[in-house]
């Protein structure tokens, strides 16, 4: 029986990325039956809203969600805010599905190597950040507010059991790698912090095996550049981990190369989850060719491997996404001297033609 997936291509560049990725599904030979529904802007100037329940239920009755990007300037001042991409759709979608726990790799590819701006030996990147993804500054009770024209809060709550589902999903993921993991806080000044580092504390116990250690937020953002190549296994909250993987993802050459899972459950076991790029939706060179689909691409790979079963299938993409490289083929986000230039549907092709 086919997987079911629930294709949602968003808005700006996610169309055109998401086009390369359900291609190169297609080509892979996985046996996957997609259904296409309508998310962000796009589902907001068709219906009103940017989260239609007919969406919803899409997702619910898949086996894995496959997503583009929302949000862009033309959206960004609607009110209420609930009614802009990012907070009506992107954000309660995921608590809908339940995804606590976002996966983001960023690992520096043999072909890209030069691409990092860290140099002297420090361009050597493969860690995963597990970023706790329905708690915290983003999910405040109450809500962040403004009280008048000069006051404005946001509240940071996590609970005891939201703090240890996430610890023990990156200590599983550890199990996994190198058996070392960093959990990441600000415990010095914060007191969901010292909450946060308490569990993890816990948590550690039941996985004697798994090496643990804490930085400070601060002093990881230091440490990421100085030399990534000591992490292996960050874990943290829900902001500090959208920060941090940006910084991990902007280490190794390009957003454009960064896929990512929500995972509803552990990873290591097939599980539901949401897939998407790290990047943004970048209307300004949205219908261009431009963009980058490689990590829509290899976020379909995550797709494979923890969703639906398809290890193998995983591992035939990436390998197709690292042949395409070394071919010296660069969209215009990655693009040298000695490279050759090519569009976003060009770079699918490429992929698909490399799969083996």
């Amino acid at each position: 029986m086919a997987w079911k997936v629930t294709v949602l291509p968003g808005d700006g560049i996610g169309p055109e990325v998401t086009d390369e990725a359900v291609k190169v599904l297609k080509a892979s030979g996985a046996d996957i039956e997609f259904e296409f529904a309508l998310v962000g802007g796009a589902a907001y100037d068709a219906s009103g809203h940017p989260l239609p329940e007919e969406t919803v239920e899409a997702c619910k009755r898949c086996d894995a969600v496959l997503m583009g990007a929302v949000g862009g300037p033309r959206w960004d001042k609607l009110e209420p805010v609930t009614l802009r991409p990012e907070v009506g759709a992107l954000l309660p979608l995921r608590r809908e599905l339940g995804l606590f726990a976002n996966l983001r790799p960023a690992k520096t590819m043999e072909a890209l190597v030069h691409a990092s701006p860290l140099k002297d030996g420090r361009n050597l990147i493969d860690l995963v950040v597990v970023r706790e993804l329905t708690g915290g500054i983003y999910f405040g009770t109450p809500r962040g507010r403004r009280d008048d024209g000069n006051t404005a809060f946001d509240t940071c709550v996590y609970s005891r059991d939201e703090v240890r589902r996430i610890a023990e999903c990156g200590f599983q993921i550890a199990r996994t790698r190198s058996n070392r993991i960093v959990s990441v806080d600000k415990a010095n000044v914060l007191e969901t912090s010292r909450l946060w580092r308490e569990v993890v504390e816990e948590t550690a116990g039941v996985y004697q095996d798994v090496s643990l250690s804490h930085l400070l937020v601060d002093n990881c953002a230091m440490q990421i550049v100085r030399d990534p190549s000591q992490f292996d296994v960050i874990l943290t909250e829900n902001m500090f981990g959208d920060i941090l993987s940006d910084i991990a993802s902007m280490a190794t050459g390009s957003l454009g190369l960064l896929p990512s899972a929500s995972l509803g459950s552990a990873a290591g076991t097939r599980t539901f989850g949401l897939y998407e790029p790290v990047h943004g939706s970048a209307p300004d060179i949205a219908g261009q060719g431009r963009a980058n689909p490689l990590a829509m691409i290899l976020s379909a790979a995550m797709m494979l491997r923890h969703s639906l079963d398809s290890a193998d299938h995983a591992d035939r993409i990436e390998n197709a996404v690292e042949s395409a490289l070394c071919e010296r083929l660069r969209t215009a986000d990655i693009f040298e001297n000695d490279t050759k230039l090519v569009t976003t549907s060009e770079m699918g092709d490429a992929v698909v033609a490399k799969l083996v």
